[in-house]
């Protein structure tokens, strides 16, 4: 049994239930290529997009999670001043993100912040492959680091 789809907010065109689905799970490593592998060659996961963002501090690597749709995004720091090498510091090696996939980011964003909801960035940001991101602050879900990604629209 499925619980019935909330109806779109008219006045954002957005859907009821804000995400469309899990875009993927950040996990920080210390080192990815090591990650890639054993995400490969343990589970059988392909990789499907590698990219180096400077301005996250980060070494990432998405791999798919069969055909869902959902991945797993692998996160290794460029540096000990990066986000995740903080992290990693702090946390060790885990789970440092839940991503959601949402249709526009900036609406979305609006629509949190009417509900009270804090936001890391006053606008979005470059996320992975050209997506546009923004992040709900930890303490405001839960404990959890929510990442808000809407995709490109054409493939980088």
């Amino acid at each position: 049994m499925t619980a019935p789809t909330p109806p779109a907010d008219p006045s954002t065109g957005l859907p009821g239930h804000l995400f469309t689905a899990i875009d993927h799970v950040g996990i920080a490593v210390p080192d990815l290529d090591i990650a890639i592998a054993f995400y490969r060659d343990t589970f059988g996961m392909e990789l499907v997009h590698e990219e180096v963002n400077e301005d996250q501090g980060v070494r990432e690597a998405m791999v798919a999670v069969g055909d869902s749709g959902s991945c797993l995004q692998l996160l290794a720091p460029l540096d000990e001043s990066s986000t995740i090498a903080k992290f990693l510091e702090r946390s060790g090696p885990g789970m440092q993100q839940l991503a959601y996939r949402v249709v526009d980011v900036e609406a979305v964003s609006a629509v949190l912040r009417e509900r009270g909801v804090r936001l890391l960035y006053d606008e979005p940001r470059r996320g992975t492959a050209g997506s546009r991101i923004n992040f709900v602050h930890p303490k405001d879900a839960g404990g959890v680091l929510v990442e808000l990604v809407q995709p490109a629209t054409t493939p980088h």
